[in-house]
């Protein structure tokens, strides 16, 4: 353990001193609040908002990063770098499902932004929750990293054989569980109110807006978001700080990389065959560390090595999705909706 690691409340080794936590939290409350703060009135985000955003959005971690090499080694430093690289890209993903809801809920592009917020918001609430618990779980349960395992190498096999149907799948606003259990308690309004969640009637009674709705939406697919990217970013660095770093990073701009992207992303049709490798990567990168704690002989895969692959294959899908889309125009992802 190096002078400057430190156990975390879980007894874990980690460079997070209770300043460190504090001063984090704050910084990331203080971002937030500015987010809401820029989307108070709403309006249609232009290119040149959204790249001077995502621009400081990407900046900022990058710094982070580069703060966290110098001051702790190399070792933490890979381990954040991949790991918010991890984070990102999954969050790029989750990007496509909230392009699928806010279009389902036909959300004004004014009210945009606003709804990403609130999805964000909540996710790093969540992310918090997720990451909490995963820390107790390794510190308790001898096959946490086992399990982590099976997790994501359920969630690659669920990513590539959604991939591999070949048929697109449109959100059924009807069917969704959280949309159901709201209208069993209020009613909802026909017409968006603004930004407004809720709206007094005529009657006095109060009712929902199509605004609440598709927070609450955003908000549940939250959660199964963050079953997979916790376990992801463990199998990168057993630091809860980082963890929670990557996290907060690679969520705090997908606001306005969503803006950024929302032209492109229907191009990246082959991004769910990256993740899916990636996560699968990941896993047995888990796995093999579980068995390594049992059988020294298991070789371990070293994270130096898990960024250059994360990296290749993120460059491959890519290159891939542009050649496949060249000449066939803009194609159409499928999203599912994660209940």
């Amino acid at each position: 353990m190096s002078d400057f690691t430190y156990l975390s409340a879980a007894g874990l080794s980690s460079v997070g001193t209770p300043t460190l936590w504090a001063v984090t939290i704050v910084g990331v409350l203080v971002l937030l609040v500015l987010d809401f703060i820029v989307t108070r009135r709403p309006h249609e985000v232009t290119m040149r908002e959204a790249l001077g955003w995502s621009v400081f959005y990407v900046a900022l971690p990058l710094a982070f990063g580069g703060w966290v090499w110098a001051r702790y080694g190399s070792q933490q430093g890979v381990e954040y770098l991949t790991g918010y690289l991890v984070e990102k890209s999954l969050s790029v993903d989750n990007l496509f499902v909230f392009m699928l809801l806010l279009a389902a809920f036909a959300v004004p592009s004014a009210l945009a932004q606003r709804v990403l917020l609130y999805g964000i918001a909540g996710a790093l609430v969540l992310r918090g929750v997720f990451i909490a618990l995963g820390a107790a779980a390794l510190q308790t349960l001898d096959f946490a990293f086992l399990l982590f395992a099976i997790i994501l190498l359920a969630t690659a096999v669920k990513l590539l054989r959604d991939a591999l149907s070949g048929h697109e799948q449109e959100v059924d606003i009807a069917t969704m569980r959280s949309v159901r259990l709201l209208r069993k308690f209020m009613p909802v309004t026909d017409e968006y109110h603004g930004p407004h969640l809720t709206v007094r009637l005529k009657n006095g009674r109060r009712a929902l807006t199509p605004m609440a709705l598709v927070v609450v939406a955003v908000l549940a697919t939250d959660v199964v978001f963050a079953v997979d990217s916790v376990p992801a970013v463990y199998g990168i660095t057993e630091d809860p700080y980082l963890v929670f770093a990557t996290n907060a990073f690679a969520l705090l701009g997908l606001r306005a990389l969503y803006f950024v992207l929302h032209a492109a992303l229907a191009r990246l049709v082959h991004l769910s065959y990256g993740l899916a490798v990636i996560l699968a990567f990941i896993g047995v990168k888990l796995g093999l560390h579980w068995a390594h704690g049992i059988w020294s002989g298991v070789p371990e895969i070293p994270t130096l090595a898990s960024l250059g692959v994360i990296i290749g294959v993120l460059v491959i899908v890519t290159l891939t999705s542009l050649r496949a889309t060249r000449k066939a125009g803009p194609g159409h992802r499928e999203v599912i909706e994660r209940r």
